[in-house]
């Protein structure tokens, strides 16, 4: 039986808020070393964003209510971004988590060892955050066909992941205490008449992310089959970064 010390360790940066950007660079900037064999843990970003908007790959520009301009004057900031999903809203008091994992490592497919099952890694991401918000007094499930993790019509987390290079970047974003009026300017993850909620809206206490997070953390850890590492910042990720020409 493999014990918790044996499992290959999941290296916690915990960075407090940041700007959208520099959260998408930093993300490829350890994907890349994680490749090269720079950096040789898998590593998970904890953090959240000032208000932001961001666009996944199969976004519909109608689902921005009125438009993006309409949304920059009500002092977000707006982002196309390259992980899969429509529009969602990040901001205070939402913890967001962006696993950085070798993905066939964790779940390789059967019979082709060398890559990842993206679908199983989105499943697993789900039961974290089910697991955490029961660790909270919260139940919560899927909803099936869509993604994410919800409470009856109401979104709790939403989740939208990439895959390059065996790597995974972006990955969740779960309302701890947000402020779900922003989500009322867009549809949120593209989804006509679904509505988005919180685990302070649907358990009986304030929560905050400071709370939440090291619950999420082990969660992911423990889905992902790793061992969470002690929380650290490193000093080669200070934001803003410099993104390196080849990444």
């Amino acid at each position: 039986m493999t014990g918790q010390s044996d499992l290959p360790p999941l290296r916690q940066l915990c960075l407090g808020t940041v700007p959208y950007r520099d959260a998408w660079r930093l993300q490829r900037v350890i994907a890349a070393q994680r490749v090269s064999g720079e950096v040789e843990d898998d590593v998970l970003i904890l953090l959240e964003h000032p208000p932001v908007y961001t666009m996944g790959r199969t976004g519909d520009e109608r689902h921005l209510g009125g438009g993006r301009e309409s949304l920059i004057a009500a002092g977000a900031d707006y982002i196309d971004v390259d992980r899969g999903g429509s529009v969602t809203f990040h901001g205070p008091g939402q913890l967001v988590a962006y696993p950085i994992v070798k993905l066939a490592s964790v779940f390789p497919i059967q019979g082709a060892p060398d890559r990842g099952d993206v679908m199983r890694y989105v499943r697993a991401l789900e039961e974290a955050v089910i697991a955490t918000a029961a660790a909270f007094g919260v139940a919560v499930a899927r909803r099936p066909p869509y993604t994410g993790v919800w409470s009856g019509n109401r979104k709790l987390a939403a989740i939208g992941v990439k895959l390059a290079t065996g790597m995974t970047t972006h990955g969740l974003a779960l309302n701890v205490c947000t402020d779900l009026s922003w989500f009322d300017r867009v549809v949120p993850c593209g989804i006509d008449g679904a509505e988005v909620t919180s685990l302070t809206d649907l358990s009986s206490v304030e929560l905050c992310t400071e709370e939440v997070a090291p619950v999420l953390a082990a969660e992911l850890a423990r889905v992902l089959g790793r061992r969470l590492a002690a929380s650290r910042r490193d000093s080669r990720y200070e934001l803003p970064l410099e993104l390196p020409a080849a990444v």
